[in-house]
C-alpha cells in the first residue's frame, strides 16, 4: 500500500484540462443542436448532463489530501475509521450517466500501425463527414490515433472573419460535439490537447451511444489514474475529477464546498449540489489542515448514505453490488463492494483479499507504472450473476457508521491511515479510536437500557421505574459507570438524594454517579427471543 511519506510535503496532482478548452464545448454545442432533432441526438446519448454539470477549476487541496489516501490495490480511501471508495451507485446519482450497458472499449484499435493508421483516415473521414486528404493530414500532424482539439475548434467553431466552412450533415456535427465533450470531462489526458479515435469508433450509430456504461467506464479511468497519481514522483493526474470533488463534498461533512441554493433533486445530478471554494493559488497550509482533520475524522462526521431518500422505493440498486472488475478500453480495474458496505446501509465485516493482477509494475513514474487485470466480458453482460452474496453483505446497519468488532482491529494491522507525521502528532489515531469505541459502547449500552424499559410488562411501568431507566441511560451516555451503590455512604441531601462516587470513578477522574431517591427494584427477567434477534441486528454483537 502506497504512503505518505514523511521526509516532505508533495504539492498535489494537478487538472491537465485548461478552461480554455472548457468553454468551447457551448460553442461546439450550438453549431451541434440547431434544430430539434439535433436536441434530440445529444439528449438519447444520455450525456447531456456532462454539458453544465463540470466543475471549472479544481479543488487542488481537497485532491491532493484524497489521492494520498488512496489504496490502489483495493481502489479504496483508506480513512481513519475504515475503508471508503466512489461506488457505481456514486456515479449514477453524481452524474446521471448510465452505468450499465456495454462496455466502452473498441478492439485492434490500441497500437499504432499501418493498418490502424489507415483506419483511423477512414474513421475521421466517414464519421465526421471531412474529405480523406484533410482526414490524412490531421492524423498525420497528430502522429497516433488521435485528432487534435484544437482541430475540432477550428473546424466546428471557426474564428469571426475566416473564410466560411462547408458545415458536414447534422449527424457529423453531433459526433464532433460528443467527441469533444467526451475529451473534455471523462476521459481527459494529460496531454490535455488530443482526442482518442476509440472514442469516434464507438459514436457511429448515434442511437446507440446511450446504450454503453459510460459511467462504469469513467470509474475504471479514474481508478486508474488515482493510482498512478500516487507514485511518488506523479505530479499531474487526469480522469474526471469533477466526479472525485463531487464524491468528497457528498459525503465528507467538513465544509469544503458551498450548498448551491438554487440545485433541484430529481432534476440536476448530484455535483450541481456543491459550489467549489476557489483559491487563487495552491495554498499548502490548507492542504495541511485537511490531512489533519482527516486524520481526526469520525465516522459521525461522514454522510454514509446521501441517497436515502432519493432512491426508487428506498432500495439500493443491485448493479451497486457487482463484484468483479470494471474497463475502459485497455484499463481494467477492480471494483470492490464488499469493502464499501457501510456506504450502502448494511454493517461492514471484515472483507475477503482484493483481486489480484495478471501482471503489475507500480515504479515510481507515471511511464513505469502498468496493471493489467483480467476482465471477462461475459461476467459484465451477466452481471446479475456476479453480486455480492447476502451472507456477504451482512445485516442492515442501525447506526449508519456500525462495523462488526473485529473489523477495526484488522484494519489498523493492515493499513496506516494517519498522513500526519507521527512524531508530531502521534495521539491522533490513538486517541480518535478509543473515543470512537467507548462511544459506541456507551450507545449500546444504552440501547440495551431502552429495549429492557419497552420489554417490561405495563403494571411494572411506573413513573419511578422509568425515571430509573432514564437514569442509567444518561449515565452510559455520560461515561458513568452503573451499579450497585458502594459500601461506603454518605450523608443524604436535604431532598433525600444520596451522592456516591465509587472508588473506580474517583481513580479515573469521572464525575460520580446520578442517582435518583426512592427508586424501587427492577424486576430481572430475561428478554423475549424476539427481544434477542433484535439486539443482535441491532448492536452487532451476540447476547449471552
Amino acid at each position: 500500500m502506497w504512503l505518505y511519506r514523511f521526509g516532505g510535503m508533495r504539492s498535489g496532482p494537478f487538472l491537465s484540462v485548461s478552461i480554455t478548452e472548457l468553454k468551447y464545448r457551448n460553442e461546439i454545442y450550438s453549431r451541434a443542436t440547431r434544430t430539434r432533432r439535433d436536441q434530440r441526438i445529444i439528449q438519447r446519448s444520455e450525456l447531456n448532463t456532462l454539458i453544465d454539470c463540470s466543475y471549472r477549476k479544481a479543488n487542488k487541496e481537497v485532491i491532493s489530501a484524497f489521492v494520498e489516501r488512496w489504496q490502489l490495490e483495493t481502489n479504496t480511501f483508506h480513512l481513519p475509521f475504515g475503508e471508503m471508495s466512489i461506488s457505481l451507485e456514486d456515479v449514477s446519482f453524481l452524474l446521471k450517466i448510465p452505468v450499465m450497458g456495454k462496455v466502452v472499449a473498441v478492439e485492434n484499435f490500441a497500437r499504432y500501425t499501418e493498418e490502424s493508421r489507415s483506419d483511423a483516415i477512414k474513421v475521421v473521414s466517414n464519421l465526421l463527414g471531412v474529405s480523406v486528404e484533410e482526414s490524412e493530414e490531421e492524423v498525420n500532424i497528430s502522429k497516433g490515433l488521435t485528432v487534435r482539439k484544437h482541430w475540432l475548434k477550428s473546424r466546428w467553431c471557426p474564428k469571426a472573419g475566416s473564410r466560411p466552412i462547408n458545415y458536414p450533415p447534422m449527424e457529423c456535427t453531433a459526433r464532433a460535439y460528443l467527441l469533444y465533450l467526451l475529451s473534455c470531462t471523462l476521459f481527459t489526458d494529460k496531454s490535455g490537447s488530443r482526442v482518442s479515435l476509440a472514442l469516434l469508433k464507438l459514436l457511429e450509430d448515434l442511437d446507440d451511444v446511450g446504450n454503453y456504461a459510460w459511467g462504469a467506464a469513467a470509474l475504471a479511468y479514474l481508478y486508474r489514474h488515482l493510482g498512478s497519481a500516487t507514485r511518488a514522483q506523479v505530479s499531474q493526474i487526469v480522469g474526471y475529477l469533477t466526479l472525485l470533488e463531487g464524491w468528497v463534498y457528498d459525503h465528507i461533512k467538513l465544509g469544503l464546498a458551498t450548498p448551491n441554493a438554487k440545485y433541484l433533486d430529481y432534476v440536476q445530478p448530484r455535483v450541481c449540489r456543491w459550489i467549489q471554494k476557489h483559491e487563487t493559488v495552491v495554498n499548502v497550509e490548507k492542504l495541511g489542515a485537511i490531512r489533519r482533520t482527516l486524520d481526526r475524522l469520525r465516522p459521525s462526521e461522514v454522510a454514509w448514505d446521501p441517497y436515502v431518500n432519493l432512491r426508487e422505493n428506498g432500495v439500493v440498486h443491485a448493479m451497486a453490488f457487482y463484484s468483479g472488475t470494471i474497463k475502459y478500453m485497455d484499463v481494467v480495474e477492480p471494483y470492490h463492494p464488499e469493502r464499501i458496505l457501510r456506504q450502502f446501509g448494511h454493517v461492514q465485516s471484515i472483507p475477503d483479499p482484493p483481486y489480484r493482477p495478471v501482471e503489475a509494475h507500480r515504479g515510481p513514474s507515471a511511464n513505469k507504472y502498468s496493471v493489467k487485470y483480467w476482465f471477462q466480458q461475459d461476467y459484465w453482460e451477466r452481471w446479475r450473476n456476479h453480486l455480492l452474496a447476502p451472507e456477504v453483505r451482512g445485516d442492515k446497519a442501525e447506526f449508519e457508521f456500525l462495523a462488526t468488532p473485529d473489523y477495526l482491529l484488522w484494519f489498523l494491522k493492515v493499513s496506516n491511515p494517519v498522513i500526519t507525521n507521527p512524531t508530531l502528532e502521534d495521539h491522533y489515531m490513538v486517541a480518535t479510536t478509543i473515543a470512537d469505541n467507548e462511544l459506541l459502547e456507551r450507545n449500546r449500552r444504552a440501547l440495551d437500557a431502552a429495549l429492557r424499559w419497552m420489554d417490561l410488562p405495563p403494571e411494572v411501568c411506573t413513573i419511578e421505574s422509568a425515571r430509573t431507566i432514564m437514569c442509567d441511560i444518561v449515565n452510559f451516555l455520560s461515561g458513568r459507570s452503573i451499579g450497585p451503590t458502594p459500601t461506603s455512604t454518605t450523608p443524604a441531601t436535604a431532598t433525600g438524594t444520596t451522592a456516591t462516587s465509587g472508588p473506580t470513578d474517583q481513580a479515573r477522574g469521572s464525575p460520580s454517579m446520578v442517582t435518583l431517591p426512592h427508586t424501587p427494584p427492577r424486576p430481572q427477567r430475561s428478554p423475549p427471543r424476539s427481544m434477542l434477534a433484535l439486539r443482535r441486528e441491532c448492536m452487532g454483537r451476540s447476547i449471552k
